[in-house]
C-alpha cells in the first residue's frame, strides 16, 4: 500500500510541473493574439503567484479539515479547472480570471504533498520526487510546442494538460483509501486540533531562519533561471539563440542533480546535502566572475544549477525532524508562501539593477543571496541543536 501510494505521489509531482512553463512557452503567441504588451505575462504570473501564497498559508487549516488525500485531490481539481479555463480564453482578462483557481490549486498541492512526503518517506524520495517535477516542467513546453507546430492554437496545449489533470483528479479520489495509513502519526497530529496562527508559527524557535533560508533559495533559483540568457548574451558574448538553449541547461542541471542527490542522501543527511549544494553554487558563482568569457559564464551557470538541486528537497524534508510532525504542515505552509514571495520580488529587483547598472552584476547578486541563505541555515542548525539538548 505504501509503495502504491508513493507511485501516485510521483505521478502527481510530474503533473505539478507540467503547467509551470506553459505560460512562458505560449506567451509569444498569446500576447499577439490578445494585442497586449509583452510585459503583461508578469500580470498573469503574479496572479498565479498570489493564489499559491494564499493556499499555502491556509494549507494547515485545510489539511486538518480534509486530510492530505482529499486536499491533494481537490487542489489538483482546481488546477484542472484553471487550465481548462485557459484553454477557452478569448481575451486577456479571462486569462487573469482563470489564473486564480490555477494558483490556488498549485499552492495547495505543493504545500500538502511536500509535508506528507517529509513526514512519511525517506530523503531520497523527496529528491527524486522533485526530479519528477523537473520532468513535468520540461515536458510541458514540448506539449505546447507540439500543438503549435501541428497547426493547433495555443489553447490546445493547455487543453491537453487540463485533460491529464482531470484524469489525475479522478485517480486521486479513487486512491483516497491509500492515504489512511500511518494512523499513529495522524492521531498524534490531530491532538493539536486548532491550527497555529501566523504569530504562533513565527514564534517557534528557528522558524524565521528556515523561512529566510527557503526565501533565499527560491530567489536564487528564480533569478538565475530568469536572467541566465541575458547574462550569457551581454556578459558572455553569446548570440541570443545560443544563449537561450544554454540557459535551459540550468534547469536540466537541477533535474539531473536531483536524480543524483537521491543517491547521495543514502550517505549524507539533510544538513550536509544543503551545505554541499551551497558549496557547489559558490564554485559556480566564482566561475561566473572569472574573466574567461563564454566558457566561465556557461560553466558557472551549469554548476549553479547542479548546486541548487539538493537544497529545495532537503530543506523540505528536514522540517519534521527540526520542528516535529505536529507543526510541520504549519511551517511548510508559511515557508512555501515565503518561497513564492521570493519568486515574485527578487528577479524583478535584479532586473532593476541590470537595467540601471549592469547585468554583469548577476554573480554578485547571487553571491549575496547565497551568503544570507548559508548564514540562516547555520543559525537554524544551532537553534535546532540547542533545542535537542
Amino acid at each position: 500500500m505504501t509503495h502504491l501510494l508513493l507511485a501516485v505521489i510521483y505521478i502527481t509531482f510530474i503533473s505539478l510541473g507540467l503547467p509551470d512553463a506553459l505560460l512562458g512557452s505560449a506567451w509569444p503567441t498569446i500576447y499577439r493574439q490578445f494585442d497586449v504588451p509583452l510585459s503583461y505575462a508578469g500580470v498573469v504570473s503574479t496572479i498565479i503567484c498570489a493564489g499559491t501564497i494564499v493556499s499555502s498559508l491556509n494549507s494547515e487549516r485545510m489539511t486538518k479539515k480534509l486530510g492530505s488525500g482529499k486536499m491533494t485531490a481537490c487542489s489538483v481539481a482546481l488546477t484542472a479547472i484553471g487550465l481548462f479555463g485557459f484553454s477557452v480564453c478569448t481575451s486577456f482578462w479571462q486569462l487573469c480570471l482563470w489564473a486564480v483557481p490555477y494558483g490556488l490549486g498549485a499552492g495547495g498541492v505543493d504545500a500538502t504533498l511536500n509535508n506528507y512526503v517529509a513526514l512519511h518517506y525517506k530523503s531520497h524520495h523527496m529528491s527524486w520526487l522533485h526530479c519528477m517535477w523537473g520532468v513535468g516542467a520540461a515536458t510541458g513546453p514540448y506539449i505546447m510546442g507540439w500543438a503549435l507546430t501541428g497547426g493547433q492554437p495555443w489553447n490546445m496545449g493547455y487543453r491537453y494538460i487540463a485533460i491529464f489533470q482531470v484524469f489525475l483528479t479522478v485517480f486521486l479520489f479513487l486512491s483516497l483509501p491509500l492515504w489512511r495509513g500511518q494512523k499513529q502519526l495522524h492521531q498524534r497530529m490531530e491532538k493539536q486540533e486548532k491550527p497555529l496562527t501566523f504569530k504562533e508559527v513565527f514564534a517557534i524557535p528557528g522558524a524565521k531562519q528556515i523561512m529566510l533560508t527557503f526565501f533565499c533559495y527560491c530567489a536564487l533559483e528564480q533569478t538565475a533561471g530568469l536572467w541566465a540568457a541575458s547574462y550569457l548574451v551581454l556578459k558572455g558574448g553569446m548570440t541570443a539563440e545560443k544563449a537561450a538553449s544554454f540557459a535551459a541547461m540550468f534547469y536540466l542541471g537541477i533535474t539531473i542533480g536531483r536524480g543524483i542527490s537521491g543517491f547521495l542522501t543514502f550517505k549524507l543527511n539533510d544538513a550536509n546535502m544543503i551545505r554541499l549544494g551551497c558549496s557547489i553554487i559558490f564554485i559556480g558563482v566564482a566561475a561566473m566572475l572569472l574573466p574567461l568569457g563564454e566558457v566561465s559564464a556557461l560553466g558557472g551557470l551549469m554548476l549553479v544549477g547542479l548546486g541548487c538541486a539538493p537544497i529545495y528537497p532537503s530543506i523540505i524534508h528536514s522540517i519534521p525532524s527540526l520542528f516535529g510532525a505536529e507543526k510541520s504542515q504549519a511551517i511548510i505552509g508559511v515557508q512555501m508562501a515565503s518561497a513564492y514571495v521570493g519568486f515574485c520580488v527578487m528577479p524583478p529587483l535584479f532586473g532593476f539593477i541590470a537595467n540601471h547598472i549592469s547585468v554583469a552584476l548577476l554573480p554578485v547578486f547571487l553571491f549575496v543571496i547565497l551568503a544570507v541563505m548559508g548564514t540562516m541555515h547555520e543559525k537554524l542548525r544551532k537553534i535546532a541543536g540547542a533545542n535537542q539538548r
